[in-house]
């Protein structure tokens, strides 16, 4: 099943109205439970964007839409839809339906026993994941005003520009006394051209992309040369302490479960990594590939040149899917764009004693506060993970910069506290 690459409004136009001949073919039963969906989700306190910008109109307008893969909006808004037990047995469920033949009847049944356990992920921030390329189309009522709120503007009529690393060399060690400052990280998703997302991915298409994404990487050389370790067959003593090290993810969080982001788990997983483990390959986890340069210390600079390196080295073995109006194509609408997130982990105790205020003087910078393991977790011992909110309607170099200047600010401010 190959995935179909965007490129041109022209395209966009063109692919929306063939999609919508087939809405009439959802399923009843999706239907109903897209209904009970929505009115719990209407119904509850939910503060996601999700929430915010799914009104009665658009979702009766998407409702019956499906995409050449079979994604509907229940595709799309179930992460903030399901909970981690129901989509276990969603995942058996349509993997079932996938390979063997089901009766309606039993279909209709299974999507019962799913309404009886009900929405749960009400606190999820963004609520939504595209399932595949074409979803950012058809669902583009519902994507284009939460891609709007969540990069700070970038509207429908916006078109992201061309990829742009900028001058490697003006950025330095924001922390050269080390006060501040644990390590630094500046990763970017892509997804390989040719292939759908989590959702739409077959067995068999997650492990035709480990061996190739294997045997790209093993002809990087320099300070990137290394080896691949498939998480298939990897002793747990291993893999947890990589996970402690921050280099190896695990398993999806409730919302990658119930976004059914980790069917098959763990085929067709791994992680390449040099031998510094200062530069890092995920393959297969939220994205197709996550690229990542990372070390102790707050030199920026260095972090951001080595991932430059590898990405344009990378680039020029594997194609990557990219749209010319929304960059480059990732699971979630928060990575569009460059898909750069560039972080540190900092000690920012002052700051930290009123979070409120941590977040307002982050928020003038456009940077994302997080616990210290990421997105859902707590703080550890008061340190933080901070980074650039923004991907889109700026460069590659923009958005490291922002962060640049914002985590600076944030030194200068309790430095003076």
């Amino acid at each position: 099943m190959a995935s179909l690459v965007l490129t041109d409004s022209s395209q966009l136009t063109s692919d929306s109205t063939t999609f919508s001949e087939s809405s009439n073919m959802v399923d009843a039963a999706v239907l109903e439970k897209l209904e009970s969906g929505y009115a719990k989700l209407a119904a509850s306190d939910s503060k996601s964007l999700l929430k915010k910008y799914l009104t009665k109109e658009i979702f009766d307008n998407l409702k019956t839409k499906k995409t050449s893969f079979g994604s509907t909006l229940l595709d799309v808004i179930q992460s903030v839809g399901e909970d981690f037990e129901i989509r276990k047995q969603q995942n058996s469920y349509v993997e079932n339906i996938r390979e063997h033949e089901v009766n309606e009847s039993t279909k209709k049944q299974e999507l019962e026993s799913w309404d009886r356990i009900g929405l749960e992920n009400h606190d999820s921030g963004v609520g939504i994941y595209a399932p595949d390329a074409e979803a950012y189309t058809l669902f583009s009522d519902l994507f284009d005003p939460i891609i709007e709120d969540y990069h700070g503007g970038f509207k429908k009529t916006d078109k992201h520009p061309p990829k742009e690393w900028g001058d490697v060399d003006t950025l330095g060690n924001l922390d050269p006394n080390g006060e501040f400052i644990i390590s630094t990280r500046v990763r970017c998703g892509r997804s390989l051209e040719g292939y759908p997302f989590n959702p739409c991915l077959t067995e068999a298409q997650y492990k035709e992309m480990e061996d190739k994404v294997s045997k790209t990487l093993s002809g990087l050389e320099g300070e990137l040369k290394g080896k691949f370790h498939p998480l298939t067959g990897m002793d747990k003593t291993t893999q947890q302490q990589l996970i402690d090290d921050h280099f190896l993810f695990k398993e999806g969080d409730r919302f990658l479960q119930a976004a059914n982001a980790c069917r098959y788990w763990p085929s067709g997983r791994g992680i390449y990594h040099n031998d510094n483990k200062t530069f890092l390959v995920w393959c297969n986890e939220e994205d197709h590939l996550r690229i990542i340069s990372m070390q102790p210390g707050g030199d920026l600079g260095q972090v951001y040149r080595r991932l430059v390196t590898a990405v344009n080295d990378i680039e020029k073995r594997i194609p990557f899917s990219h749209h010319d109006r929304l960059g480059f194509l990732t699971f979630c609408p928060s990575n569009l764009g460059t898909t750069v997130r560039a972080s540190v982990h900092i000690k920012v105790p002052k700051l930290a004693a009123n979070r409120s205020k941590l977040e307002e003087v982050a928020g003038k910078f456009n940077l994302q506060v997080r616990g210290t393991r990421g997105e859902h977790t707590e703080a550890e011992g008061g340190v933080y993970d901070i980074s650039n909110k923004r991907r889109m309607g700026l460069t590659e170099y923009d958005a490291v910069k922002e962060m640049n200047d914002g985590i600076a600010e944030l030194i200068k401010i309790e430095s003076s506290l």
